[in-house]
């Protein structure tokens, strides 16, 4: 579904709307993600993609002086979406101090890796305690996805992408032997390793692999679960023509094709003999935009949060920015359609505060999002001004 021109002709004024954002840290090395955990809400969990996870004391605005992990021995980046990607605390972190990873090892390889700290304290994570469970080549140097998340079922989710290169030259992201373009889901309850819960689709098909929930993705860049309607938002990277958001319930998300290789957004791929018309099986992503440098446009989607935090012109709205074309979006969905679609570039004044890309958002343990700055290495707050 286009909805681009729909909503661009919708666009609501901010003019008498109050959120900013304020700058909370600097000097980070090319953030990727933050996050928090329910026993520790003062802190702001990190990672910087070159492998360290630093904490953000929230009651005092410093970062504390010993990193949280450091694993940047066991990583080499090549290319700039390489490195330490993504973060999740388990569901009963406060008991058992289990925390997972995504990182690309020194091959350029995926990481699934669960690590261990103290819950009392969770200020420094024994290094040595990594335990990985899941390994996935890399063919390429790109689309490695990279998040990884609890749903409300607290089953681990897993978003990888389709192994890089252009136009999944080998169509991992349909092939259902490999691990890549898809969304995985495992349970990790087990002192050991993780297995596979009993109402995955492919669970009793053995010539598909049972980690996998979903697949046709290209380079999901964030995804996040809105609670309050068991939905899950997937953002998708395109191509050459359009950037997706995928809004699809827990129900409907066991077994779906999100359509790439042979959909790019709601469109064809453009390559001679890839793209082609949507199968009746496949699920349409609820937004797209095109590629281009305007208002409603931008080149390699930075996928967002829903705000549960306290400011009342944001509750209920998804987030978003595009990381080439610096602009960040919101809107709320009513009857799975996007609604209310705000620009908030000029009031949030991205120039201004020199944020030129937009490499993700995060969530502390109070609902209110910030958002990273990769270049510049800071930290920003929404906050109610």
């Amino acid at each position: 579904m286009k909805l681009s021109l729909l909503l661009s002709l919708s666009i609501l004024s901010t003019s008498g709307a109050a959120p900013q954002l304020e700058l909370i840290a600097k000097d980070l090395k090319m953030p990727v993600w933050a996050t928090s955990t329910a026993s520790k809400q003062n802190y702001l969990y990190i990672l910087e993609k070159a492998g360290v996870i630093q904490i953000l004391n929230l009651s005092t605005g410093k970062i504390l002086d010993k990193p949280f992990l450091d694993i940047r021995d066991r990583i080499k980046i090549l290319m700039n979406e390489q490195g330490l990607l993504g973060m999740a605390f388990d569901p009963n972190f406060e008991k058992n101090g289990r925390f997972y990873i995504n990182y690309t090892n020194l091959k350029g390889d995926t990481q699934i890796a669960r690590f261990h700290c103290d819950p009392a304290t969770a200020t420094t994570a024994d290094a040595s305690s990594e335990h990985i469970l899941i390994s996935i080549d890399q063919p390429y140097r790109n689309h490695n996805g990279g998040w990884v998340g609890f749903g409300p079922d607290h089953f681990l989710y897993i978003s990888t992408g389709d192994g890089g290169a252009g136009n999944d030259p080998k169509n991992y992201a349909q092939n259902m032997q490999s691990l890549l373009g898809k969304l995985l889901r495992i349970d990790v309850s087990a002192d050991k390793s993780y297995s596979i819960p009993p109402n995955n689709p492919y669970v009793n098909d053995d010539t598909i692999k049972s980690e996998i929930y979903a697949h046709g993705l290209r380079n999901p860049w964030r995804c996040d679960w809105d609670v309050e309607t068991n939905h899950l938002f997937i953002a998708d990277v395109g191509q050459n023509k359009e950037e997706e958001i995928n809004y699809i319930s827990a129900e409907n998300l066991s077994g779906a094709d999100f359509g790439w290789r042979l959909r790019e957004g709601a469109a064809s791929t453009p390559k001679k003999k890839i793209g082609g018309k949507p199968t009746a099986s496949q699920t349409e992503p609820l937004y797209t935009y095109e590629h281009g440098a305007g208002k409603t446009e931008g080149l390699s989607i930075t996928g967002g949060f829903i705000y549960q935090g306290s400011i009342e012109a944001l509750k209920g709205h998804y987030i978003f920015a595009d990381w080439i074309n610096p602009r960040l979006w919101s809107f709320q969905v009513e009857d799975n359609k996007p609604v209310h679609f705000t620009d908030w570039t000029d009031q949030f004044k991205l120039k201004e505060n020199k944020i030129n890309r937009i490499s993700s958002f995060g969530k502390d343990a109070h609902g209110e999002l910030y958002l990273m700055e990769h270049q510049q290495g800071t930290l920003f707050k929404i906050v109610d001004k």
